[in-house]
């Protein structure tokens, strides 16, 4: 029922997050966002041509978040794919936008309070689901992987040593699913927080950026984050693979 619901809102949903004006950005705050950006409802966003005020853009969306709105509430909003990957679909999350726009944050985060982003809380939500199942008989292996699209060239972030570079390339298997040639495949318990924090510390070090005046530390690749979900039911002879895909795009 929840994956029927789930096609009925739409199997693809585009949501738009407005940025909040920071310190460094010397703006004037509240007044610059709403003379060029605003929200009308949950759905809307107006957008203010700075050389002609008087010419607006109004584009709609699935659902908008507001520059008050924090890491919880737009975690919330895609929860429901999580379950989705859980009961064997594939998913996929982009972050798309401009530099500077709060791509990396919004996936990623920063530390382990309020900040943290779409990848840990997904984690998170994940290792729940995962220990209420367990009770029920349920086994579940889950294999983890986070790769770097730079300049056409695909890299392994998690790879331990950095000497040893590895042309990737993407293969078709039998089945049909699609791999990358010898990329590091890391096994992973999603409750054990210490190996979460190391696998997405070693990724954000080992990814390309720049400086851009807009960002000191621009992501200047995409990265794909990717969970592989098996689940197993020895007594009801039953199997469940999903995958979750995390993508965070360059600016």
């Amino acid at each position: 029922m929840h994956n029927i619901i789930q096609e009925l809102r739409g199997n693809v949903r585009v949501f738009a997050r407005i940025r909040p004006f920071l310190p460094d950005d010397g703006e004037q705050g509240n007044d610059s966002e709403t003379a060029l950006v605003s929200h009308d409802g949950d759905a809307k966003v107006s957008v203010v041509n700075p050389n002609n005020p008087s010419q607006r853009h109004k584009f709609a969306f699935d659902r908008v978040f507001a520059p008050s709105a924090g890491q919880e509430a737009v975690f919330e909003e895609v929860s429901e794919f999580v379950r989705s990957a859980l009961d064997g679909y594939n998913v996929c999350l982009f972050s798309y936008g401009q530099t500077g726009s709060g791509k990396t944050h919004t996936m990623q985060g920063a530390g382990t309070g309020v900040m943290r982003g779409l990848i840990p809380r997904c984690l998170e939500q994940i290792g729940l689901h995962k220990i209420a199942e367990e009770k029920d008989g349920w086994e579940f292996s889950m294999e983890v992987s986070f790769l770097e699209i730079y300049n056409e060239t695909l890299k392994d972030l998690l790879r331990i040593n950095l000497s040893q570079e590895c042309k990737h390339e993407i293969k078709v298997g039998p089945d049909g699913r699609r791999t990358v040639t010898d990329l590091t495949v890391k096994v992973i318990d999603p409750n054990d927080r210490a190996a979460v924090d190391a696998i997405m510390a070693l990724a954000t070090k080992r990814r390309a950026t720049g400086s851009t005046d807009m960002n000191a530390t621009s992501s200047r690749s995409h990265s794909v984050f990717t969970l592989n979900i098996t689940a197993m039911h020895v007594e009801r002879n039953q199997l469940v693979r999903g995958t979750l895909n995390l993508v965070d795009l360059a600016g």
